[in-house]
């Protein structure tokens, strides 16, 4: 038989799930052992009720994914507005280049059998839209684009390292990746990633075993849309934190993301969504102090936040 533990440990792994829930050492570079994510900045005026509920509720709102629907559907007046106050209230901003897998032509993915096969970019004209619509972004101002698949991945990374991009560009990892053991995150790693959101339904073992395996910041869900499980992770949120840091914490409440985030619904919906999804960060982050007061929010604006150019 296979000796698993010793093949595992050869290959730098863990060997089980980290059950004993070890205290991560790793913090973000200001000592913040977490940072509130909120999706959703599906237009200018969202991103306004975000910052203005974030002033009511007291709370630092460290990081913003704009256009969770594919930012083809912005105009680019509407990107550079997002942009700037992005860099005024120094807010880091992900762009979600469009068009995203499941608004593609293809049908595969949107099937009950097909969803399974996973959000990669179909053929090369798809990535070169999508690198256009990067180009696009970072003429705007934004400095952060959230990647579906690895071999996109592995494309804007060498495109960065080799100058065609900033050099302070930031790539995250999607939760449509489908990563959720350390070999998977360490692979993500490698190809130059400087976040991964791995899958949504983690136990805080199998966060903490991905933690000892990768430097680069976590983003996990703390509430989730009713179609992915639905979940309420706040009171837990203490212990992802201690095991997993650095990590951004991510909210996500409603129905669904192809509902949610609709292009064309009423500007007045996305408004009151993030309004809620400010409020459960306040939430989240009270009841992190509550638990573990040794535990740090980075501080609002912090300085190796990678922030939008104005």
């Amino acid at each position: 038989m296979i000796d698993f533990d010793k093949a595992l440990t050869e290959l730098g792994l863990p060997t089980r799930d980290a059950s004993e829930l070890p205290t991560s050492g790793k913090t973000f570079a200001d000592g913040g052992h977490y940072r509130l994510e909120v999706s959703g900045i599906e237009r200018f005026s969202a991103m306004q009720t975000m910052v203005e509920t974030a002033d009511q509720l007291g709370v630092a709102i460290h990081r913003g994914i704009v256009s969770v629907g594919g930012a083809t559907t912005l105009s680019f007046a509407e990107l550079h507005d997002i942009a700037k106050l992005g860099a005024e209230r120094r807010i880091e901003l992900i762009m979600t280049p469009g068009p995203r897998r499941t608004w593609d032509l293809g049908p595969q993915v949107r099937t009950a059998e097909g969803v399974g096969s996973g959000w990669r970019t179909r053929g090369v004209d798809a990535m070169r839209y999508l690198l256009a619509d990067i180009e696009r972004g970072l003429e705007a101002g934004l400095r952060g684009f959230l990647i579906l698949d690895e071999g996109v991945m592995s494309t804007v990374c060498q495109l960065r390292a080799r100058g065609y991009f900033p050099p302070e560009t930031i790539f995250k990892m999607s939760v449509y990746s489908g990563h959720g053991n350390p070999a998977g995150a360490r692979l993500v790693e490698s190809l130059g990633a400087d976040s991964l959101n791995p899958l949504a339904d983690l136990t805080s073992a199998m966060l903490a075993a991905i933690r000892q395996t990768i430097k680069i910041p976590l983003d996990v869900y703390i509430y989730l849309v009713e179609q992915m499980g639905g979940f309420n992770r706040m009171w837990e949120a203490a212990e992802i934190v201690r095991v997993s840091s650095p990590t951004y914490l991510k909210f996500e409440p409603g129905e669904s993301e192809g509902i949610t985030y609709r292009p064309y619904a009423e500007e007045s919906y996305h408004q009151k969504l993030i309004h809620e999804k400010v409020r459960f960060a306040a939430i989240t982050h009270e009841l992190i102090q509550r638990q573990n007061s040794q535990l740090k929010p980075s501080p609002a604006g912090s300085s190796d936040l990678v922030v939008p150019k104005p």
